[in-house]
């Protein structure tokens, strides 16, 4: 048995460790009381908020959903056979440590990343090179052309931690209670109920228009999408659903784009400061505000 706190298993950005503390205080009051039942992410990408509110809420059932298959396929083999994805992931990394030349290693495995093929719920030799290419990548990035082949070069850490093997098993044990699933965001929304809480985390409207630093999936999410999105959480905002909400702030760059004040303006909005770590230009990573949409009141 593994003792200690589950935190994700990958580097993903816009993931939201940094923002917990700050979220901890939003989160509605029913949830820490036990009213809220279920909990819900359908944009899940790294899962930082998923096994925060696992550890420390009553939650009985989860549902998590993401479009990038290969990331839902690490969830899937984490939940189903852990100490597989481990045994893989030791092997890649003993060979990765111990090569004579790291970069071609690396470059030998993101090409037979690349030729797997997912053809059901779980290939643990893809999920193990997954894993091993966000330890070993450029700023744990995932980033994919338009062909959808993984494209982010090789990051030359001088001695990654590839295996966390007490965390993958501590992961492993909160994703027994979680039903995963692949696809569209909208396929999870018809499983909350008034004792649920929803948390929205989409791709992040870019600051800068034609902004394409990072490209997390080949079909993209527009401000079409957003709209289409804001019209779901009205639409479970009737259903008596708690939701939150997180994205980025146009503020932030064009004081008079108020295009989430006027999208959510029927709800509570929050800025909260988040480190902006995904820039090409260093000099331009810094603190900026991210905006937190509710439709229930802040706890006092």
């Amino acid at each position: 048995m593994c003792k200690g706190v589950a935190k994700p298993f990958l580097k993903w950005a816009g993931g939201k460790g940094q923002l917990l503390n700050s979220f901890s205080t939003m989160f509605p009051d029913e949830l820490a009381n036990g009213q809220i039942k279920t909990y819900i992410e359908p944009f899940v990408g790294g899962g930082a908020v998923l096994f925060y509110v696992l550890q420390n809420y009553p939650i009985e059932k989860a549902y998590i959903n993401d479009i990038n298959k290969e990331l839902i396929n690490c969830y899937r083999c984490l939940k189903a056979d852990v100490q597989e994805v481990i045994k893989q992931l030791a092997k890649l990394e003993k060979e990765y440590l111990s090569s004579e030349d790291r970069t071609q290693y690396f470059y030998l495995v993101r090409n037979r990343y690349n030729e797997i093929h997912l053809n059901g719920h779980y290939d643990f030799e893809k999920c193990a090179d997954f894993i091993f290419l966000n330890r070993t990548c450029f700023n744990g990035l995932y980033r994919v052309n338009r062909d959808g082949r993984f494209n982010v070069p090789h990051g030359r850490y001088k001695n990654p931690l590839i295996c966390d093997q007490d965390n993958l098993i501590l992961c492993a044990k909160l994703l027994q209670k979680v039903e995963i699933s692949f696809g569209s965001y909208e396929q999870v929304l018809d499983k909350a109920d008034k004792n649920t809480l929803v948390y929205f985390d989409p791709p992040y409207r870019p600051l800068i228009e034609n902004n394409s630093f990072v490209s997390y999936d080949k079909s993209g999410f527009d401000d079409n999408d957003q709209i289409k999105l804001a019209d779901n959480y009205k639409l479970l905002n009737n259903k008596g659903c708690l939701l939150m909400l997180s994205n980025s702030d146009p503020k932030n760059t064009n004081k008079a784009d108020n295009f989430f004040d006027d999208l959510y303006r029927n709800f509570n909005i929050d800025r909260v400061f988040a480190k902006r770590m995904i820039n090409c230009q260093a000099s331009k990573r810094g603190d900026i505000t991210e905006i937190v949409v509710r439709n229930y009141k802040r706890r006092k």
